[in-house]
């Protein structure tokens, strides 16, 4: 594909806002608000990890059949679908069901987040990025990503403290309910019309959208896919790297449990995180683009693996501040680096364009397993062994599959990292 057909600059504008948009109900929440989600819900940290089992088990299933429905519909219409329908959801999450709904509810999520949206949207970014640019077109995706996360959780602490009338720490029940019901309401409502923008202003020129649909995926085009060692490699590497993702989701709790921070300034940190991934996703892309970017995701595994480390240690407690931050950065930087790139090699790794679908939902397949055992695994880790001790066992976690990220990393640049893109 010639760069001259590339899709246009707004067009990776609405991608990053659907991109993370889609998954604010289901996950950026419970990042930021993680102990107040369980307080709410009435939680522990086992059940709500069975709940992105749940939603893990059904994104399974939808990584397999989603993929090929890529490769044969236009991005645009599957994406905007999926925001609406997410958006549904949100309004049964805001009458705080019972578990059970709960549970149903995050399985229908996992359907519309994958099913529909998640092959589609790393197609339409990889058409964006051309043939110079997949550094570039996947670090602005999930630095973008992170920075409308970032907004959205500084929006949710916002409408949170507005709403909560009363005393964070004596706060009752139904009061923390009434000031959150707010927040799901506000991100239901902007899910939607990102919807809506899509649908009316994320079009391809008619020759780059006949170029990237194929009639029908042929069980010869999965085996070719399959053969691919890059397609191997890349599922190990997006298990190991969305691992250490999973495990951003307990930095806010770290902050109560450990640093004794309280409920709004423990969502702060979340909040900060959140931030700081905009500016790793943007940077690591452009560097990149200038080097290799396998060589960068290595990069990336070896921080997270060291920045890991220091928590399980157990080196971060209450009267270490200028520590936490610091430690928090480390790996927050090491995994944001690690997720903005283990997409932008599929250039290098001569997975061809046409089938991108296709092979994104056979990697996702294994690679996006952790939201089967992640949730649960940290939460029996963390209620097993209450305060410092249960993180402990987290980072250990964490530090495990860095190191394996290391490994795959290393093996990919060693096949595919004769330059930017593996061409001579």
């Amino acid at each position: 594909m010639k760069e001259s057909k590339k899709a246009p600059w707004y067009y990776l504008v609405l991608l990053i806002l659907a991109g993370e948009s889609v998954f604010i109900l289901p996950f950026v929440l419970q990042r930021v608000f993680r102990p107040t989600v369980l307080k709410v819900f009435e939680l522990d940290n086992l059940e709500l990890g069975l709940c992105f089992s749940v939603y893990g088990f059904v994104a399974l299933l939808s990584y397999l059949f989603g993929g090929p429905l890529a490769d044969k519909f236009p991005p645009r219409k599957l994406i905007a679908v999926a925001l609406w329908m997410t958006a549904l959801g949100g309004l049964v999450f805001a009458t705080f069901p019972d578990y059970t709904t709960l549970q149903i509810l995050y399985g229908f999520w996992g359907f519309t987040t994958i099913f529909l949206f998640w092959s589609p949207m790393i197609k339409a970014t990889r058409v964006w990025g051309g043939e110079t640019s997949q550094g570039k077109a996947f670090g602005f995706l999930d630095g973008g990503r992170g920075l409308v996360g970032a907004l959205f959780g500084t929006m949710g602490v916002l409408v949170f403290s507005f709403f909560m009338n009363a005393d964070l720490d004596t706060a009752t029940l139904q009061e923390s309910r009434m000031a959150f019901r707010y927040v799901i309401f506000a991100s239901s409502g902007i899910v939607a019309f990102v919807g809506f923008l899509v649908w009316l202003f994320m079009k391809l020129p008619g020759l780059i959208e006949k170029e990237i649909i194929v009639e029908k995926i042929t069980i010869s085009q999965i085996g070719e896919v399959l053969r691919l060692p890059s397609v191997l490699l890349l599922m190990v590497i997006i298990l190991c790297a969305y691992v250490g993702y999973k495990i951003t989701d307990v930095f806010s709790l770290y902050a109560q449990d450990v640093m004794l921070y309280d409920e709004v300034a423990a969502a702060q940190v979340g909040t900060f995180l959140l931030f700081v991934r905009p500016v790793v996703g943007v940077l690591i892309g452009v560097l990149a683009d200038r080097s290799r970017p396998s060589l960068w995701l290595l990069l990336g595994f070896i921080i997270a693996f060291f920045g890991s480390v220091v928590f399980a240690i157990g080196w971060v407690e209450e009267v270490h501040q200028v520590l936490f931050l610091l430690s928090i950065f480390s790996v927050a930087l090491g995994v944001y680096a690690t997720r903005a790139l283990y997409f932008s090699v599929m250039q290098s790794g001569k997975i061809p364009l046409v089938l991108t679908g296709t092979a994104v939902g056979l990697i996702s397949l294994v690679g996006y397993t952790p939201d089967i055992f992640a949730g649960p695994a940290m939460g029996y880790l963390l209620d097993a062994s209450p305060g410092l001790e249960g993180h402990q066992h987290v980072f250990w976690m964490l530090s495990l599959f860095s190191l394996i990220g290391v490994m795959a990393a290393y093996r990919y640049d060693k096949l595919y990292g004769v330059n930017r893109y593996g061409t001579t």
